[in-house]
């Protein structure tokens, strides 16, 4: 009787082992392709960001921020880049006014008045901007220049309306 209790305890011990050894190597390998799924997606997302640093690097090369010709320009002159930049978008955006049209956009407001919405310099001489009225909507290309009392004149040079589908 000592023999059977001793012999099915080992048994039962031995597929107790058996057992444990078949679900531990399940989760090992379930743990091993979640490892590996997630090492390829890491590879994708460091590729996508690697192809947005480089898009985002080709979409600011037409910026005042990464002109060093520019910002060069407005240094001989003892003039922060940064903070014309940020007085000319204001100066531009503070032209909107609650009841007519932004004086730099040349088109009459159709379905309200006409807004500048955003603004891009592009580099020491040259602005870009977005406007519209709610439904027409168009751009501009505006030059800029300080005279030698750093008074900020602004001439809207070119200007097109998209039409209405």
């Amino acid at each position: 009787m000592r023999n059977k209790i001793i012999s099915y305890s080992l048994i039962f011990m031995f597929l107790f082992t058996i057992f444990i050894y078949v679900n531990d190597k399940k989760i090992l390998d379930a743990k091993e392709d979640k490892i590996e799924n997630l090492k390829d997606r890491l590879a994708e997302v460091e590729n996508e960001k690697d192809k947005l640093i480089s898009e985002n690097l080709n979409l600011n090369y037409f910026s005042l921020a990464e002109n060093e010709e520019a910002i060069s320009y407005f240094e001989r002159s003892g003039i922060d880049s940064k903070e014309l930049a940020l007085a000319i978008e204001d100066e531009i955006i503070g032209r909107n006014r609650a009841a007519e049209d932004n004086d730099l956009v040349p088109f009459e407001g159709m379905e309200g008045v006409m807004r500048i919405n955003k603004v891009k310099i592009l580099n020491h001489k040259w602005i870009i901007a977005d406007f519209t009225d709610g439904t027409y909507w168009g751009e501009l290309l505006i030059s800029y220049q300080l005279d030698d009392n750093k008074n900020l004149s602004l001439i809207t040079e070119k200007s097109f309306l998209y039409p209405q589908d």
